[in-house]
């Protein structure tokens, strides 16, 4: 088997589909089956899997790149102008590539003559287009269109993901697949002596915060959590304070002031962006782990903290039972009242904190990558055949 996997969103700042994008190509690089791998990142094919990690004025260039492509992406005429031209360029680059299998993990795909695979995470731009710009959600609903014809087979994070898909597009149901995510095996219970060096380096003390980590955008619902936990008596915001990991998203200016207002009252410390090697041990080291979100393709940090023995709160919406597999506390995420009631349980109810933290980590251990590739694989000789 050849392949082409498109490494876009393998980059700085390296976010849920980046994750799962690198998780995919390293276990595929292992398969013997796949005689030859090539990568494939804006129009030009590479021999190697990019690495997201970059230094300090490398991750400013990154940063005043994704600001100029934002720009870009609100003018309808450059817009249309670098799909264009993409496509062309695209086109050219994979001419020659035919008897390859193209996957594209991030929803789109480009021209290619060969068969094609693609990963639809979510469909929350559609259902949900008040979380996302709207300069997205024009792009998207340009560009998913041409994926769902250009595809062979679509793959999904999660059944409640494939379900949508299934009712929003009409693909025929028997080449969209579920492939469950997995957390990576960097993810597992740590002791304070194994956590406390980075701790000290990001100013936060072992089992003495409940985390968060996600982009810092709506569809999160940051400010619902916020809500329920300033509802917690003053004292165990103080003990136990709010820590936000996350890049600075869109939409999110309101957000980061009433951040900012929390943290001078001291329930609440901003990390921003957590480097790779840093949030396993961050994870590992919460007294438990916050995500309400509103919406989710499937919710990946919640099986990343039960993998590290953490209870966990969460959402019941979407995707989220699926991940949780019925192990964390969970409740609809506008329901604040009972959030807070939930968020203190986790903190406090020593008894189900203990059930959690076992049911957690085994839960977690029936996801693996091994079987993320293996299932991934399958949908390529299933491309093949069609």
């Amino acid at each position: 088997m050849k392949l082409v996997l498109g490494v876009d969103a393998v980059r700085y700042p390296l976010t849920g589909i980046g994750r799962y994008t690198y998780e995919l190509a390293r276990g595929l690089e292992q398969k013997s089956e796949i005689e030859h791998l090539r990568y494939f990142a804006g129009h030009q094919l590479q021999a190697a899997l990019p690495e997201p990690h970059l230094s300090g004025s490398e991750q400013a260039r990154a940063d005043s790149v994704r600001s100029m492509k934002l720009m870009l992406l609100k003018s309808r005429l450059a817009v249309g102008l670098h799909r264009g031209l993409k496509s062309v360029l695209q086109a050219r680059a994979l001419k020659s590539l035919k008897d390859y299998v193209y996957h594209g993990p991030n929803y789109y795909l480009p021209p290619h003559g060969g068969p094609c695979v693609a990963t639809f995470h979510d469909l929350s731009m559609f259902k949900h287009p008040e979380f996302h710009p709207p300069e997205r959600v024009r792009y998207m609903a340009q560009e998913l269109p041409v994926a769902l014809k250009r595809a062979s087979v679509l793959l999904t994070d999660c059944e409640y993901t494939r379900q949508e898909i299934i009712e929003y597009s009409g693909f025929p149901a028997d080449r969209v697949l579920s492939v469950p995510l997995a957390a990576s095996g960097d993810f597992r219970p740590r002791t304070h002596d194994e956590c406390i060096a980075v701790l000290v380096r990001l100013g936060v003390e072992y089992k003495r915060f409940v985390l968060f980590a996600g982009t810092i955008e709506p569809r999160k619902n940051i400010s619902g959590l916020l809500d329920a936990y300033e509802r917690l008596p003053e004292a165990t915001r103080k003990h136990y304070p709010l820590v936000i990991a996350g890049y600075r998203g869109w939409r999110s200016e309101e957000l980061h002031a009433r951040i900012v207002s929390a943290q001078e009252q001291g329930w609440v410390r901003h990390l921003g962006f957590v480097h790779n090697a840093d949030l396993p041990v961050l994870f590992s080291a919460a007294q438990a782990f916050a995500f309400p979100s509103f919406y989710e393709g499937f919710g990946l940090p919640v099986l990343e903290a039960m993998a590290c023995g953490v209870p966990v709160v969460c959402s019941n919406a979407s995707s989220l039972p699926e991940a949780s597999g019925g192990y964390a506390l969970s409740c609809d995420p506008e329901d604040i009242e009972t959030l807070t009631m939930l968020l203190v349980r986790a903190i406090e109810d020593e008894g189900w904190r203990a059930e959690a933290r076992i049911n957690g980590v085994a839960h977690a251990a029936t996801f693996s990558w091994s079987r993320v590739v293996s299932e991934t694989m399958h949908s390529y000789r299933l491309a093949l055949t069609l």
